[in-house]
């Protein structure tokens, strides 16, 4: 199995080693095609050279000798080709032996008995619009190039050779440096997400990339770092919180039957009573939990209709009111006359969420205060504000008060309650597709904000 980064470095070395192959390629086919055009067109420049040079004897001579050729015969030779001069009836004047090339330094380069086949042009001499002569130019065919034409393509092979080594050497090298840069932050993501894979949530990333993708891969990771952490805290606060509600209501039970049974209590009625409604608060938190159990399992059946708020609300306050008030609390109950609270839910339900959250606000409201609610809408929004001017809720355990069987600071545990009560409360909101917003200020009072879709 390879590493990102040795996986990134051949991929890119691979691909610039293909790249540069394929364009010397075709780099080396066009400047193979341009410098043919090129020889090619000094073969027609040189074709009428020389065609003009025995014009220009000719008019100097005013006829053909067996030297008139004779100048040009040392240039032929060296340049690999033939020259045959024939007078105007076409009758040899005067020409060079085209076995003499195969001993000219072109050929001492190759094997002279694999020359090709010998091929000739023939060009027509004119003198006053009168054809006076021909002259013949011939050449071995595969033989078109000088010493110095093939210096010049074999120096242009050499040095594109070269190129691509270089090329290849400098394609490794930053293919190395670029794979790291890539493949570091990558592989330390991956690092990190093996160490939340096994427990570890303190693993954070403490570098940044300017790549986008793996900035927000590094984002995300940090995010489910924080996530599990905070998972894994009410995990563990969830088995304590379990244990100390299961525990003591069996505490009370086995200690008070002990001492019945030893004979250090008496069995009065009123100690039975007292052992009975720990049994019933036992039975509750169970009751309780199963509820949940019910919520979170997607098993409870909800019977929508359309239900006018203001009502539900004024009936659960009225309810309310006689227990707020005997503990010295006013319930307040705000709602525009004529207006129409209209939402789509089941009504028992939503009944058991606004009791609850109301419950909630008298039991930690001291005697005295007051408690709040008020009705609003908006185009989209039937909006519930629930607030008290109770003890209110630390900064640091708002966030959890959601949680199963979370309970906050001391003075808010020292007041009886299961934990659950909230946790049942956003489940149902959940299947209302309602919103649910506490804003609370220790010392001062909680407010609950619940925001359900308004039917017309």
């Amino acid at each position: 199995m390879q590493s990102i980064r040795k996986r990134l470095s051949l991929v890119l070395v691979l691909c610039t080693i293909v790249t540069v192959v394929l364009s010397t390629f075709f780099v080396n086919h066009a400047v193979d095609n341009t410098f043919n055009k090129y020889i090619a067109s000094n073969q027609i420049k040189r074709n009428q050279r020389i065609v003009d040079y025995f014009q220009q004897i000719y008019k100097r001579d005013k006829r053909w000798t067996k030297n008139s050729g004779v100048e040009m015969q040392h240039e032929g030779y060296m340049s690999n080709y033939c020259l045959t001069l024939f007078d105007e009836n076409k009758r040899e004047v005067w020409g060079m032996n085209p076995d003499e090339l195969k001993n000219m330094p072109m050929f001492s380069k190759q094997d002279a008995n694999s020359a090709g086949e010998y091929k000739t042009n023939t060009f027509s001499i004119k003198y006053d619009n009168k054809v006076v002569g021909y002259i013949s130019i011939g050449q071995y065919q595969p033989v078109f190039l000088s010493e110095q034409d093939i210096d010049f393509k074999s120096s242009i092979n050499r040095n594109m050779v070269v190129s691509v080594l270089i090329a290849i050497c400098i394609s490794i090298f930053l293919s190395i440096l670029f794979s790291k840069q890539l493949s570091y932050p990558i592989k330390k993501v991956s690092e990190a997400s093996v160490r939340l894979s096994r427990g570890d949530y303190e693993a954070k990333l403490k570098f940044n990339s300017s790549v986008l993708e793996i900035k927000n891969l590094i984002n995300s990771i940090d995010i489910l770092r924080e996530k599990l952490k905070y998972q894994d805290d009410i995990r563990k606060r969830l088995v304590s919180d379990i244990s100390h509600e299961l525990r003591t209501p069996l505490n009370i039970l086995q200690n008070n039957l002990e001492a019945m049974i030893d004979g250090i209590f008496p069995a009065t009625t009123d100690r039975l009573n007292a052992l009975n409604d720990e049994v019933i608060r036992f039975g509750g938190l169970i009751d309780n939990l199963n509820i949940l159990k019910e919520f979170e399992s997607k098993e409870v059946i909800l019977n929508f209709e359309k239900i006018p708020l203001d009502e539900l609300m004024y009936n659960i306050c009225e309810e309310i009111k006689s227990h707020a008030k005997s503990k010295g609390i006013d319930l307040i109950f705000n709602a525009a006359v004529g207006e129409k609270y209209l939402i789509s839910g089941d009504t028992d339900k939503l009944k058991q969420v606004f009791i609850n959250i109301l419950s909630n606000s008298v039991k930690f409201t001291l005697p005295g205060g007051k408690i709040y609610v008020n009705l609003s809408f908006d185009r989209q929004y039937v909006i519930v504000s629930i607030k008290d001017s109770g003890i209110g809720i630390k900064k640091e355990d708002l966030p959890f008060i959601f949680e199963r069987l979370y309970r906050g600071d001391k003075s808010r545990n020292e007041v009886e309650g299961s934990g659950i009560g909230l946790t049942i409360v956003k489940d149902i909101l959940i299947l209302h597709s309602a919103i649910i917003d506490v804003k609370s200020e220790e010392g001062k009072g909680t407010c609950f904000i619940l925001n359900f879709n308004r039917v017309k």
